[in-house]
C-alpha cells in the first residue's frame, strides 16, 4: 500500500485522537526512521523521549526476543525469574527500597496518587478521604479520568467530566505559592514534573526542586516527581532531579549539591528503550509496603519480557554513556540554535536541558504557523512535532553523534530560515 493509502486506512478504522504528521514510517536505526518509500529521517521527537537509546538497539531487541521465547507472561500469580533482578537494579541504582512495576506512564501516576493518599492514612494519620495532592498549571501526567481531572488544559479535560476531588493547583515554579498551599493540613502531596515537556519544555529555577522538596519535608508532605519524560538520562543526567549534574561516571553518584530526592519517583518511556511499554514507582518501605496484596497492580506489569528488557536498556545507558552525550549534544544544539536561528522574527525563544529542547515560535498558539514548520521540517528529512500550538520540540534519540548532530542543525537552520523570509507575525 502506499503512504496515502495507509493514512486513509488508519482515518478510515482508527479513531481521530492523534494528529500525525503525513509521515508513514517504516522502519529505525538509531537516530533515524525510513518511511514506506524508503525516505530517511533524523528523528527529532524519539516517540515523545521514549526512544532514547535509539531505534532498534540490538541489545535491547535481544533481550526482548531472547526473553519472549523463553517466558512472556505469568501475571503477578506467580513470581518469575527476571522481575526481582529489575527491581533491584532500579532500587540500587537510584537508592529506593521498593519497586512498583507498571506498563504506560499515567498507569505509574495513578499508582502514584494511590501510594501517596495511603500514606496519608495509614502512616501519616490523615482522616480518610480527605487527603489533596497538589499539582501543576499545565501540568501534564496522563490522559486517564482522574489526571486529566487536574489539568489546566481545555483539550485534555473538556467533554469528559465529572472529576473527582482532591487535587489543588498552583502556578509551576512558583515557591510562593507552594508555601501558601501546604498551609493547608490535608495536602499529602506535591506531584511535579522536574521539567514540564508538554507544556513546551518549561525548565524552572535552579533551585526550584530543591526548595520545593525541603518545603514538602518540613510539612510532612511527599515531593513526587514524574520523570517519565525526563528520566533515563534525557536531560543530562539519570534524572531531571538530579539538577545541573557533572557526574563522569555513568553511575549517578547523587551529588548532594544539586540532587534532589523524591519522596516518590515515577518513571517510563525510556525505561524500555521504547521497545516495550514499562513504568516504574519507586519510593522507601514506609511509602510501599502501605498497599496490601490485592489492594493494586496490573497483569502485564512486572512481567518477564518488561523486566529482561529493562535491565537491559538500563545498561546500555551505562554503556553508551548517554548521560554525557546528552549533556554535551544538547548544549551543541542550543549553542548553535542561538547563533543561527534566534535572531529570525519566526523566533521568540529557544530553552531546554540536555536533549530534551524547544524552540518558540513567535505566533499565536492557534496559528498554523508551527505545524507548518513540522512539516517543512520532515520533507527536508527532519520529524519532530509542536506542542501547545506554538513551540517546537526537539528531542533526539541520546545516541546522535557529531555528524548526525551537524546535519540536524543545517536542516533546521535551512528551513527556518526560508520560512522567515515571508513570515509576518
Amino acid at each position: 500500500m502506499t503512504a496515502k493509502e495507509l493514512i486513509a486506512q488508519e482515518n478510515r478504522y482508527g479513531a481521530h485522537n492523534y494528529h500525525p504528521l503525513p509521515v508513514v514510517l517504516s522502519r529505525g536505526e538509531g537516530v533515524h526512521v525510513w518511511d514506506v518509500d524508503g525516505k530517511a529521517y533524523l528523528d527529532f521527537l524519539s516517540a515523545y523521549s521514549a526512544v532514547n537509546q535509539g531505534h532498534g538497539h540490538p541489545a535491547i531487541l535481544k533481550a526482548l526476543t531472547d526473553q519472549a521465547s523463553k517466558l512472556a507472561l505469568t501475571s503477578r500469580a506467580f513470581y518469575n525469574d527476571q522481575l526481582g533482578d529489575m527491581e533491584a537494579s532500579l532500587a540500587q541504582r537510584f537508592a529506593y527500597d521498593k519497586v512498583l512495576p507498571m506498563n504506560s506512564g499515567a498507569e505509574a501516576v495513578e499508582t502514584a496518587i494511590k501510594l501517596c493518599r495511603r500514606w496519608a492514612y495509614d502512616v501519616k494519620g490523615m482522616p480518610s478521604n480527605q487527603a489533596i495532592i497538589v499539582v501543576c498549571d499545565n501540568n501534564f501526567h496522563g490522559r486517564t479520568s482522574t489526571i486529566i481531572g487536574f489539568s489546566s488544559d481545555p483539550d485534555s479535560y473538556d467533554g469528559f467530566g465529572p472529576y473527582g476531588p482532591g487535587f489543588l493547583r498552583i502556578p509551576y515554579n512558583d515557591i510562593a505559592a507552594l508555601k501558601e498551599v501546604l498551609n493547608n493540613e490535608f495536602v499529602a502531596g506535591f506531584l511535579v514534573e522536574p521539567i514540564q515537556g508538554e507544556a513546551g519544555v518549561m525548565v524552572p529555577d535552579a533551585n526550584y526542586l530543591a526548595e520545593a522538596a525541603a518545603i514538602c519535608r518540613n510539612k510532612d508532605v511527599l515531593f513526587i516527581a514524574d520523570e517519565i519524560q525526563t528520566g533515563i538520562a534525557r536531560t543530562g543526567s539519570w534524572l531531571a532531579t538530579c539538577g545541573d549534574c557533572h557526574c563522569a561516571n555513568a553511575v549517578c553518584e547523587r551529588d548532594e549539591s544539586t540532587y534532589v530526592r523524591s519522596d516518590i519517583l515515577i518513571l517510563g518511556k525510556a525505561l524500555s528503550g521504547g521497545v516495550y511499554p514499562v513504568s516504574a514507582v519507586l519510593c522507601d518501605d514506609e511509602i510501599m509496603l502501605s498497599i496490601k496484596p490485592g489492594q493494586h497492580g496490573s497483569t502485564f506489569g512486572g512481567n518477564p519480557v518488561a523486566a529482561a528488557v529493562t535491565l537491559a536498556a538500563l545498561q546500555v545507558v551505562e554503556d553508551e554513556s548517554l548521560m554525557q552525550n546528552a549533556r554535551r549534544q544538547g548544549k551543541v544544539f542550543r549553542d548553535a540554535l542561538q547563533e543561527r536561528i534566534a535572531g529570525l522574527n519566526l523566533v521568540s525563544g529557544i530553552r531546554g536541558k540536555g536533549l530534551l529542547n524547544a524552540v518558540i515560535i513567535n505566533d499565536s498558539e492557534d496559528s498554523t504557523t508551527a505545524w507548518d514548520l513540522c512539516v517543512a521540517l520532515s520533507e527536508a528529512g527532519l520529524l519532530a512535532k509542536p506542542t501547545h500550538g506554538n513551540i517546537i520540540r526537539f528531542a533526539p534519540p541520546l545516541v546522535i553523534n557529531d555528524q548526525e548532530m551537524a546535519k540536524a542543525l543545517a536542516t533546521i537552520e535551512s528551513v527556518f530560515t526560508d520560512y522567515d523570509a515571508s513570515f509576518k507575525s
